[in-house]
């Protein structure tokens, strides 16, 4: 039986994912893109869900993720997954959207949606674009960083230090310079986005943290991350899954009148509404008639 989900604070949850990340594999997340597809993520087994700002920008918006949402848009679609799942929520908070001064309206609004860790990245702009790729100074990365700490109302509440030096410039040295200096700070998770397997293990020997990372296109097989990675994140995994599988439906459904052939992609209707709890609320409501 679905039941309603109880009210979680961030330390709790926050709790959870450090248990679930402290293995000798790594958890490896695949990225939801709103409430619903969080609820999938879970059932099926998953430890904790993501909700990054390129899934948000898509499912919310039908936007590109080019730095366009605001704090806002994005805490408020990552309360919507909160809300939906009983597992830990890492959440993008982008680069901050704040000098130091005032970052810490980017950390309350992210812990009282009751996410259990969020990531401020330095990147300065034009991701998934061919514009010219640059990264904040960073120091100025480090000040944001500190003012993050500072301003959590709980230890419990994760900050992921991202840098993209990899993903964005190709400059591993650049990387493991920003990664040394984010742990000399007190970052407890360091996102090494772009890294390879073989690189962070290398990386991680130099610089002793918990790392997160992307899905790496040389990666084949996700058991590669194992020992390398502590949290694998696949963003754009469930956005693109369902883009592909919906597109193909839609298509088949339009060229042709006779409905067994789109039977294949059709949940029934008994399964989808025993995943959001209609037959929970059928039971609360005999209560009290």
């Amino acid at each position: 039986m679905t039941t309603l989900l109880p009210i979680r604070q961030s330390g709790e949850v926050s709790t959870v994912l450090r248990g679930a990340a402290n293995e000798t594999r790594a958890l490896v997340i695949p990225g939801a893109y709103d409430a619903f597809s969080a609820k999938l993520v879970e059932s099926a087994g998953f430890g904790a869900v993501y909700v990054g700002s390129y899934a948000t920008a898509a499912a919310a918006y039908g936007m590109p993720d080019v730095g366009s949402l605001t704090l806002d848009q994005l805490v408020d679609h990552a309360r919507k997954v909160v809300s939906a799942v009983s597992v830990p929520v890492i959440a993008d908070a982008e680069g901050g959207f704040f000098e130091p001064g005032n970052i810490w309206r980017t950390v309350r609004e992210f812990e009282q949606a009751g996410v259990a860790a969020i990531h401020i990245e330095d990147h300065a702009g034009g991701k998934h674009t061919h514009l010219p790729q640059r990264l904040i100074p960073l120091e100025q990365m480090l000040a944001r960083l500190r003012a993050a700490l500072d301003a959590r109302s709980s230890a419990d509440f994760i900050i992921m230090a991202r840098t993209d030096a990899m993903w964005a410039l190709q400059d591993e040295n650049e990387a493991i310079r920003r990664i040394r200096a984010f742990a000399e700070i007190g970052i407890e998770y360091i996102f090494a986005n772009g890294a390879t397997p073989e690189t962070l293990r290398r990386i991680r020997r130099m610089v002793p943290a918990k790392y997160v990372t992307i899905g790496h296109p040389s990666v084949t097989d996700r058991s590669q991350w194992d020992g390398a990675a502590d949290i694998v994140l696949d963003y754009g995994f469930c956005l693109q899954a369902v883009a592909k599988s919906l597109g193909a439906a839609l298509a088949t459904y339009r060229s042709s009148s006779d409905t067994s052939r789109t039977d294949a992609y059709i949940e029934p209707a008994d399964v989808f509404e025993a995943r959001l709890g209609y037959g929970a609320f059928t039971e609360r409501a005999n209560r009290y008639i």
